[in-house]
C-alpha cells in the first residue's frame, strides 16, 4: 500500500483496533513483581484505564493512537464508539487508581521508561486536543517520578527494546515543549548531552532478534533534539563516520521478518517503523546539503513501505497489540 498518507479508510481500521486493544482483558502480560499471594490482584482491578492490549505500556500507547485520531479525524467511522470506550476507561476514580499505584513504592521503578514516557506524551495530547478527559493525576506522578530519575541517571540504556532511554526521552521532550514545561524538557535535553554529546565511532551490531528500535537511530533522533542543525550535522559525522558504508548496510536497509505472527518477530516488523520515523528526523535536522541527507531519506522510505506492509498482514494479537501505534505514528507523529 501507499502509506505517505493516512488515509481516512487506514485511520478508521487503525482506531477500531485500538479501540479492540484497549477494552480487552486477555491475553495479559503481567509484569509486577509479587511478594504474597494477597498481591495476585487482577490487571483490571490494579490498572483500571490501561489493562488492556496485553500489557500496560501498549495499553497507554494505542489510548494516545485513538486520542490522537480523534483529534485529528473527529469524524471518523466508528469515532462515537471509541468516544463511548475512552469515556469509561478515563474516568477520575479510575485515574486516581493508577496514579496511587505510580505513587507507591511499587511504581517508583515500574514501566520506566518506556510506559511513562508513553504516558506523558498521552497527557501531554489530551490537554491540547480539547477532547474531554484527562490523565493528569497519573502524569503528575509520572513526572515527578521521571525528573527525579533522569537526573540522576548517569549511564543511558542502548537497547532496542522498552528500556531503551533515549527513545523514551525524546517522547517526554515532546510533550514537556508542548505542555511549557520547561523544567522537564531541560532535564531530557541534559540527559541527552550528558549521556551522548560525546559519543563517537558507533560500533554496535544491530539488529538483535527482539529488536523494535534501532539503538544507533534512537540516540541520534534524540540528539537532533538537543543540537542545533549545524551541530548536529557535526555530531552525527562522528557518531556515525561511515554511514554510506557496506558496514552500515544493515541500518540502511530492511531486515527480513521471518514469522512476524512470532512475539519477537513482530517486534522486527515494528523495527522498519521506527527506524523510518528515526531516517526521516533526522534527514529533516540535517544542514542543507550535508552528505547524509538523500541516504536518510532513501533509508526512511525502504522502511517505511517495508514495515506498512505488516500492520494489516493478519499476523495475530502479538503484532496486533501494538504496531498500529507505530505505523500511525510515521504519519499522525506526536504533535
Amino acid at each position: 500500500m501507499d502509506a505517505t498518507r493516512l488515509d481516512d479508510g487506514t485511520a478508521t481500521r487503525l482506531l477500531a483496533i485500538a479501540i479492540d486493544n484497549i477494552q480487552r482483558d486477555h491475553p495479559v502480560h503481567w509484569t509486577h513483581v509479587i511478594d504474597g499471594d494477597d498481591r495476585l490482584i487482577p490487571q483490571r482491578v490494579l490498572h483500571p484505564v490501561f489493562a488492556g492490549s496485553f500489557d500496560w505500556h501498549s495499553c497507554v500507547h494505542q489510548t494516545w493512537l485513538a486520542v490522537r485520531l480523534l483529534r485529528l479525524r473527529p469524524s471518523l467511522s466508528g469515532a462515537d464508539l471509541a468516544r463511548d470506550a475512552l469515556e469509561k476507561l478515563i474516568t477520575e476514580e479510575n485515574c486516581a487508581v493508577e496514579a496511587s499505584f505510580f505513587a507507591s513504592p511499587a511504581g517508583r521503578y515500574w514501566e520506566r521508561p518506556y510506559g511513562w514516557a508513553w504516558l506523558l506524551l498521552l497527557d501531554a495530547e489530551l490537554r491540547t486536543s480539547g477532547l474531554p478527559w484527562s490523565v493528569a493525576p497519573i502524569a503528575e506522578v509520572l513526572r515527578d517520578r521521571w525528573l527525579e530519575w533522569i537526573s540522576a541517571a548517569r549511564l543511558p540504556i542502548r537497547t532496542g527494546t522498552h528500556s531503551n532511554t533515549a527513545f523514551a526521552t525524546g517522547l517526554v521532550f515532546d510533550a514537556a515543549q508542548v505542555n511549557g514545561d520547561f523544567e522537564l524538557a531541560s532535564a531530557c535535553i541534559d540527559a541527552a548531552l550528558r549521556w551522548h554529546r560525546d559519543e563517537a565511532g558507533y560500533g554496535g551490531f544491530e539488529p538483535d532478534a527482539a529488536d523494535f528500535l534501532s539503538p544507533a537511530l534512537t540516540t541520534a533522533d534524540l540528539m537532533r533534539r538537543a543540537l542545533d542543525t549545524s551541530d548536529f550535522g557535526a555530531w552525527l559525522d562522528a557518531y556515525l563516520p561511515e554511514l554510506d558504508s557496506e558496514r552500515w548496510r544493515v541500518l540502511r536497509e530492511p531486515f527480513p521478518v521471518d514469522d512476524p505472527s512470532d512475539p519477537y518477530g513482530s517486534h522486527l516488523a515494528g523495527l522498519a517503523l521506527s527506524r523510518a520515523w528515526n531516517w526521516g528526523a533526522i534527514a529533516d535536522s540535517l544542514p542543507a546539503g550535508h552528505r547524509y541527507s538523500e541516504l536518510a531519506r532513501t533509508a526512511s522510505a525502504a522502511h517505511r513501505e517495508a514495515g506498512w506492509t505488516y500492520v494489516f498482514g493478519g499476523h495475530g494479537y502479538m503484532a496486533d497489540h501494538w504496531l498500529g501505534t507505530f505505523a500511525a505514528y510515521l504519519d499522525v507523529k506526536a504533535f
